[in-house]
């Protein structure tokens, strides 16, 4: 007989966690298994890896899931493996092989090629991808052997280093170190270089090592996580506003903060800019994201005073159970 199955207690949890995602998982099979971890009662992703690709996955807990979009427009550094010689029907080793070709490749060739796609490119999505058609995801027409038009893409390949391994040429193959911009299918990329070859390809590997200001150094591991007690967990979470290390900082007092918070424009002497992260003071919190024009502070995407004071409160800032930010007080007492 299975054993039931226990009941997590869910709670709001507020952060960033940067999950080094393991190899076989979905991103949101590996985004499942944390918010069951942290008991967390929201959750998302900023963008998807491959089951078979592993590394940088910034996880979005409660108020950071506001956030999260913004960084799917974030640069991506991958390592992969492209296989010479052999095509599959996804452009990867899960598919099934639709053609070999001999290989004969140089050094030489392989250093023009990457060269050749190192810049504004354009790329045609693959039919196994998330990228939706009329509605449908095309990896579901994929599935059902239906092949759809789509269009080619402008993205930009910053940095593109290729190795070649061409000792035996039964296994020739290239190793990518690729710096890209969002929306880049690396899977595609390989494919394009193999024909590029004369021979085809298909990835055999992928690992994403960086997204934006995120690296791999940072990441916990499912396993370790599992490991820890919950504390521990807890303390692996980045603040909610490491989603917004590109966004220029303004500080409002606390009347100006509470009128912002209602979502109200503030005049001052601040120049035109498109990524503003604003804060409260006394304690300095999180307010949400807004852009100036013409000296005008114009809000964006704001948390709510909920999400404020349990943030201050999970931080330390608050260890009562009642409000006590000077903010979320104000915006109580207009009510």
């Amino acid at each position: 007989m299975q054993a039931p199955r226990t009941r997590v207690q869910r709670r709001p949890v507020h952060g960033v966690l940067l999950l080094d995602k393991p190899l076989g998982l979905s991103s949101n099979q590996a985004l499942q298994k944390a918010k069951w971890l942290l008991r967390a009662d929201k959750a998302g992703h900023t963008g998807t890896l491959d089951p078979l690709a592993t590394g940088v996955l910034p996880l979005c807990f409660g108020a950071a899931t506001k956030f999260s979009q913004m960084h799917l427009d974030a640069d991506k550094t991958y390592v992969a493996t492209a296989r010479l010689g052999i095509k599959t029907s996804t452009g990867d080793a899960e598919g099934d092989v639709i053609e070999v070709r001999p290989v004969h490749v140089s050094e030489a060739a392989v250093a023009e090629v990457a060269q050749r796609f190192t810049g504004p490119i354009q790329q045609v999505p693959p039919m196994h991808s998330a990228l939706k058609k009329d509605g449908k995801a095309l990896y579901e027409y994929a599935r059902a052997g239906v092949e759809v038009e789509r269009e080619a893409r402008s993205v930009i390949i910053y940095k593109l280093n290729a190795a070649a391994d061409l000792e035996n040429p039964a296994q020739a193959a290239i190793e990518l170190r690729v710096t890209c911009s969002k929306g880049t299918y690396i899977r595609t990329l390989a494919e394009d270089m193999g024909e590029a070859l004369g021979c085809g390809a298909h990835l055999t590997a992928l690992r994403r090592t960086a997204t934006g200001s995120f690296d791999e150094s940072q990441c916990v591991s499912l396993e370790a996580l599992t490991a820890m007690s919950e504390d521990e967990r807890m303390a692996c979470l980045l603040p909610v506003d490491a989603l917004l290390a590109d966004h220029t900082p303004v500080t409002l007092d606390v009347e100006n903060a509470g009128r912002f918070l209602s979502g109200v424009r503030r005049r001052g002497a601040w120049a035109d800019a498109e990524r503003i992260a604003v804060y409260g003071d006394q304690p300095r919190a999180l307010l949400g994201t807004a852009h100036i024009k013409a000296g005008e502070l114009i809000p964006g995407r704001l948390l709510s005073p909920i999400e404020i004071q349990q943030i201050l409160t999970s931080c330390g800032t608050d260890r009562s159970d009642k409000a006590t930010s000077p903010v979320v007080n104000l915006l109580e007492s207009e009510k």
